[in-house]
């Protein structure tokens, strides 16, 4: 049985007060490497909104019309994985025709979202939650927009700190972490306002 919480605030709750790179730390990887410019922060992050959205309608229905009938959701680690690759590949194609530029700047990120934490994540989070379809798109939407929330957020702070006196041993990887740290300690400052446990 789904839990009784109504789209909007489960839009929102999962932007904000449970992001799931900033709260959940899920995602760190493309996260910290492609932050260095907005360009290919926005079309990553464009580019995660996109997968997390169809997989998480892909992989629900899946799951509940498939997997939970046929009495093999052992197999759904294996399945969702298949589903993730199989949208991003299609992702790939078409940036590739659309933005030659952005599918360059993106090179082995791009292809990297199959493994992207994030994404498995948040199907399996939307499992053990057990959510409807409706709110498995919202939540998978709203997690989308907040990864490319922060990943834009952190690529505009790193583009200010490059030019700003930091010193010698905090440049580069440490004043990143520091930032992401604050980063995430202003979003879980927001936790108490909306959950989606």
């Amino acid at each position: 049985m789904s839990p009784n919480i109504h789209p909007v605030v489960l839009l929102f709750a999962s932007i904000f007060t449970s992001n799931i790179l900033l709260a959940n730390f899920l995602g760190m990887c493309s996260f910290i490497s492609i932050s260095k410019d907005n360009k290919s922060s926005n079309g990553l992050g464009l580019a995660v909104t996109l997968v997390l959205t169809v997989t998480s309608a892909v992989n629900w229905v899946i799951l509940e019309y498939v997997l939970i009938p046929l009495d093999i959701v052992y197999l759904r680690y294996i399945i969702f994985i298949i589903v993730i690759a199989a949208v991003v590949q299609v992702l790939e194609m078409i940036i590739e025709r659309i933005s030659t530029p952005l599918y360059m700047n993106l090179g082995i990120f791009l292809p990297l979202i199959t493994v992207n934490c994030a994404i498995l994540g948040i199907s399996l989070f939307i499992e053990i939650r057990r959510y409807n379809l409706v709110q498995s798109v919202v939540y998978g939407f709203g997690s989308g927009v907040g990864w490319w929330l922060a990943i834009v957020a952190l690529a505009a702070i790193r583009t200010r700190t490059d030019k700003a006196p930091v010193p010698a041993g905090m440049k580069g990887p440490g004043i990143t972490l520091v930032t992401i740290g604050l980063m995430a300690m202003a979003f879980i400052g927001f936790s108490g306002m909306l959950s989606v446990q």
